[in-house]
Protein backbone atom coordinates (compact mmCIF):
# COMPACT_ATOMS: atom_id res chain seq x y z
CA UNK A 1 0.00 0.00 0.00
CA UNK A 2 1.42 3.42 -0.90
CA UNK A 3 2.24 5.84 1.88
CA UNK A 4 -0.36 8.61 2.08
CA UNK A 5 0.19 12.23 3.03
CA UNK A 6 -1.85 11.72 6.19
CA UNK A 7 0.08 8.59 7.16
CA UNK A 8 3.41 10.35 6.52
CA UNK A 9 2.61 13.23 8.87
CA UNK A 10 -0.23 13.06 11.36
CA UNK A 11 0.45 9.81 13.29
CA UNK A 12 4.09 10.66 13.98
CA UNK A 13 3.25 14.27 14.80
CA UNK A 14 0.69 13.01 17.30
CA UNK A 15 3.26 10.69 18.85
CA UNK A 16 5.92 13.38 19.24
CA UNK A 17 3.38 15.98 20.40
CA UNK A 18 2.34 13.64 23.20
CA UNK A 19 6.00 13.03 24.03
CA UNK A 20 6.55 16.79 24.18
CA UNK A 21 3.52 17.13 26.44
CA UNK A 22 5.09 14.58 28.77
CA UNK A 23 8.28 16.64 28.82
CA UNK A 24 6.27 19.58 30.12
CA UNK A 25 5.09 17.47 33.05
CA UNK A 26 8.71 16.51 33.80
CA UNK A 27 9.79 20.16 33.52
CA UNK A 28 7.11 21.35 35.92
CA UNK A 29 7.99 18.64 38.45
CA UNK A 30 11.69 19.52 38.16
CA UNK A 31 10.97 23.18 38.90
CA UNK A 32 8.91 22.19 41.94
CA UNK A 33 11.46 19.65 43.21
CA UNK A 34 14.36 22.08 42.76
CA UNK A 35 12.58 25.18 44.05
CA UNK A 36 13.05 26.91 40.70
CA UNK A 37 10.63 29.33 39.03
CA UNK A 38 9.05 28.09 35.81
CA UNK A 39 10.92 30.81 33.95
CA UNK A 40 14.17 28.89 34.56
CA UNK A 41 13.00 26.45 31.90
CA UNK A 42 10.39 28.41 29.95
CA UNK A 43 12.94 31.11 29.07
CA UNK A 44 15.91 28.76 28.51
CA UNK A 45 17.72 29.10 25.17
CA UNK A 46 20.49 27.12 23.51
CA UNK A 47 21.95 30.33 22.05
CA UNK A 48 21.10 34.02 22.20
CA UNK A 49 19.71 34.03 18.66
CA UNK A 50 17.42 31.04 19.26
CA UNK A 51 13.91 30.96 20.66
CA UNK A 52 13.32 29.86 24.27
CA UNK A 53 11.74 26.61 25.41
CA UNK A 54 8.19 28.01 25.56
CA UNK A 55 8.31 29.18 21.94
CA UNK A 56 9.91 25.91 20.82
CA UNK A 57 6.91 24.09 22.29
CA UNK A 58 4.51 26.54 20.63
CA UNK A 59 6.22 25.80 17.32
CA UNK A 60 5.37 22.12 17.72
CA UNK A 61 1.73 23.25 17.53
CA UNK A 62 2.45 25.69 14.69
CA UNK A 63 4.22 23.16 12.49
CA UNK A 64 1.53 20.51 13.00
CA UNK A 65 -2.00 21.74 13.70
CA UNK A 66 -1.49 25.26 12.32
CA UNK A 67 0.17 23.78 9.22
CA UNK A 68 -2.73 21.37 8.69
CA UNK A 69 -5.17 24.28 8.94
CA UNK A 70 -3.03 26.12 6.37
CA UNK A 71 -3.52 23.28 3.92
CA UNK A 72 -7.27 23.76 4.23
CA UNK A 73 -7.09 27.55 3.83
CA UNK A 74 -4.29 27.58 1.25
CA UNK A 75 -2.24 30.03 3.32
CA UNK A 76 0.33 29.57 6.07
CA UNK A 77 1.32 32.59 8.11
CA UNK A 78 3.64 32.00 11.07
CA UNK A 79 1.86 32.60 14.39
CA UNK A 80 4.36 34.81 16.18
CA UNK A 81 2.38 36.00 19.20
CA UNK A 82 4.00 35.36 22.57
CA UNK A 83 3.95 31.74 23.70
CA UNK A 84 2.19 30.67 26.88
CA UNK A 85 3.95 31.82 30.03
CA UNK A 86 3.29 28.75 32.17
CA UNK A 87 3.30 24.98 31.92
CA UNK A 88 -0.50 24.73 31.85
CA UNK A 89 -0.60 27.05 28.85
CA UNK A 90 1.94 24.89 27.04
CA UNK A 91 -0.06 21.77 27.80
CA UNK A 92 -3.18 23.50 26.49
CA UNK A 93 -1.57 24.46 23.19
CA UNK A 94 -0.33 20.89 22.70
CA UNK A 95 -3.79 19.55 23.56
CA UNK A 96 -5.19 21.87 20.90
CA UNK A 97 -2.64 20.50 18.44
CA UNK A 98 -3.63 16.93 19.30
CA UNK A 99 -7.34 17.67 18.94
CA UNK A 100 -6.80 19.39 15.59
CA UNK A 101 -4.74 16.49 14.27
CA UNK A 102 -7.27 13.92 15.45
CA UNK A 103 -10.03 15.81 13.65
CA UNK A 104 -8.26 15.74 10.27
CA UNK A 105 -10.06 13.65 7.66
CA UNK A 106 -7.31 11.44 6.20
CA UNK A 107 -8.97 11.19 2.78
CA UNK A 108 -9.47 14.96 2.58
CA UNK A 109 -5.85 15.61 3.51
CA UNK A 110 -4.61 13.09 0.97
CA UNK A 111 -6.85 14.63 -1.70
CA UNK A 112 -5.30 18.05 -1.03
CA UNK A 113 -1.74 16.95 -1.86
CA UNK A 114 -1.52 19.06 -5.02
CA UNK A 115 -3.36 22.09 -3.59
CA UNK A 116 -1.34 25.32 -3.44
CA UNK A 117 -0.27 26.59 -0.02
CA UNK A 118 1.21 30.08 0.12
CA UNK A 119 3.68 31.01 2.85
CA UNK A 120 2.77 34.55 3.92
CA UNK A 121 4.98 36.76 6.03
CA UNK A 122 4.56 40.49 6.57
CA UNK A 123 1.41 40.47 4.46
CA UNK A 124 3.24 39.17 1.37
CA UNK A 125 3.39 35.75 -0.23
CA UNK A 126 7.02 34.71 0.18
CA UNK A 127 6.86 31.15 -1.18
CA UNK A 128 4.31 28.81 -2.68
CA UNK A 129 4.21 25.04 -2.27
CA UNK A 130 1.96 22.15 -3.06
CA UNK A 131 0.35 20.94 0.15
CA UNK A 132 2.42 17.78 -0.02
CA UNK A 133 5.69 19.69 -0.40
CA UNK A 134 4.66 22.17 2.28
CA UNK A 135 3.91 19.46 4.85
CA UNK A 136 6.78 17.13 3.98
CA UNK A 137 9.46 19.63 3.01
CA UNK A 138 8.72 22.58 5.30
CA UNK A 139 6.46 21.74 8.24
CA UNK A 140 7.77 18.24 8.92
CA UNK A 141 11.46 19.23 9.29
CA UNK A 142 10.49 22.33 11.28
CA UNK A 143 8.22 20.26 13.54
CA UNK A 144 11.06 17.91 14.45
CA UNK A 145 13.58 20.75 14.79
CA UNK A 146 11.42 22.51 17.39
CA UNK A 147 10.41 19.33 19.26
CA UNK A 148 14.06 18.25 19.42
CA UNK A 149 15.21 21.70 20.51
CA UNK A 150 12.64 21.72 23.34
CA UNK A 151 13.95 18.30 24.45
CA UNK A 152 17.56 19.45 24.18
CA UNK A 153 16.89 22.52 26.31
CA UNK A 154 15.65 20.33 29.14
CA UNK A 155 18.69 18.07 28.83
CA UNK A 156 20.95 21.14 28.85
CA UNK A 157 19.33 22.26 32.11
CA UNK A 158 20.04 18.88 33.69
CA UNK A 159 16.61 17.26 33.61
CA UNK A 160 16.55 13.48 33.61
CA UNK A 161 14.83 12.94 30.25
CA UNK A 162 15.83 10.54 27.51
CA UNK A 163 14.92 9.40 24.05
CA UNK A 164 11.98 7.39 25.38
CA UNK A 165 10.49 10.59 26.83
CA UNK A 166 10.93 12.36 23.49
CA UNK A 167 9.38 9.54 21.48
CA UNK A 168 6.20 9.25 23.54
CA UNK A 169 4.06 6.16 22.99
CA UNK A 170 5.48 4.01 20.24
CA UNK A 171 3.08 2.58 17.63
CA UNK A 172 3.92 -1.05 18.41
CA UNK A 173 1.88 -4.11 17.56
CA UNK A 174 -0.18 -5.72 20.26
Amino acid sequence: MPLTLHAATVPTWLQITQGTRGLIDVAEAWCSDNNQPASTLLDAKLADDMWPFARQVKCVWMQSAHALNAVQSGQFEPELSDPPTDFDGLRQILDTARDTMLAVDPLALDASADKQVDFVFGGKVRMSFTAQNFLLGFSNPNFFFHATTAFDLLRMKGLNVGKRDYLGSLPILG
